[in-house]
């Protein structure tokens, strides 16, 4: 029998392109019935995947391919005896473009000049540059890297820091010592810019709660890509309403953030609509990885970046 593939939606389809004889290529959105009772790969909706995992219930699939990085929250919904894999390679560089563009929006007053254009009002303003900045990574796997690498050249400081210390190789920046997560205290009060690509878990629940939020410099800027209940909402919104730091976020503890948020009016702070991997980018580098999935199943070999296997 043909290797049964579905993905979510046509233009998936149409970037995976022509398969194998052997691959049957389906479109199933996870709302409507499942196309068969076996499931030889699954590719989710992209945004609330989670949520659509429940359609899976009673079936037989061979993995789950997701198009997020994150998981969190996946293990308690996903059925039991289906592996499921993540989508690392596919968001890291347009997530990192974004990381840097809220860097630079926010040093450069951005929000302020698109404010004044609006009032028809020429506002010069001397600005906090990017470069000579020093920054911490909070998250060194692909995201963090990929930050690493388009910051390389910006002439900025760089302080790396994940869950434990150890040495890594980062392109464009060679061999980086990284600090291990117990440092982070005491790395806080030198950083200028602080960055968050940590995944989300019950370590890194609140890692930015109201004492470590106070351990930051006076004006430092907290830029988070990585997952919204990282930072506690309801540390962060004082420290940004007294002027203590400024924020740039792509991802926060309720999404979509609710009309009338507190965050909405928030001074200091730019809001990202969880945009990070929402790129032209990112619907070649899934399809590259679906027919990877493809040919590796399809060799007998193990899929790749398994991260839940089955159970």
């Amino acid at each position: 029998m043909p290797l049964l593939v579905t993905v979510p939606n046509e233009r998936l389809a149409t970037n995976i392109g022509e398969v194998p004889a052997d691959v049957d290529l389906r479109v199933w959105d996870m709302r409507s019935p499942a196309p068969a009772d076996h499931l030889d790969i699954v590719v989710p909706p992209y945004m609330g995947s989670t949520g659509s995992l429940e359609a899976l219930e009673g079936l037989s699939v061979g993995l789950v391919q997701s198009q997020s990085i994150g998981y969190d929250g996946v293990d308690e919904i996903l059925p039991a005896g289906i592996p499921f894999a993540n989508a690392a390679s596919v968001h890291e560089t347009a997530t990192a473009e974004l990381a840097v563009g809220l860097m630079i929006a926010a040093q450069r007053q951005f929000p302020r000049f698109a404010a004044a254009q609006q009032r028809g009002e020429w506002a010069p303003v001397f600005a906090d540059s990017l470069a000579d900045r020093r920054v911490l990574l909070v998250g060194i796997g692909g995201v963090g890297k990929a930050i690493a690498q388009r910051l390389a050249p910006f002439e900025v400081s760089i302080t790396a820091l994940a869950r434990s210390a150890r040495r890594e190789q980062v392109e464009g920046l060679g061999d980086v010592a990284v600090h291990g997560i117990d440092e982070l205290p005491a790395l806080l009060p030198d950083a200028e810019i602080v960055v968050l690509s940590l995944p989300g878990n019950a370590e890194t629940h609140h890692l930015f709660d109201e004492a470590m939020i106070a351990r930051m410099a006076p004006g430092a800027l907290l830029v988070n890509v990585g997952r919204g209940p990282l930072v506690d909402t309801d540390a962060l919104l004082p420290a940004l309403q007294e002027g203590r730091i400024r924020a740039a976020s792509d991802v926060f503890e309720q999404e979509p953030l609710p009309e009338g948020h507190p965050l909405w009016k928030a001074p200091n702070l730019i809001i990202s609509p969880h945009n990070g991997g929402a790129a032209t980018a990112m619907n070649p580098r899934m399809a590259r990885l679906v027919r990877a999935q493809i040919e590796r199943m399809l060799a007998g070999e193990e899929p790749l970046n398994v991260v839940i296997p089955a159970r």
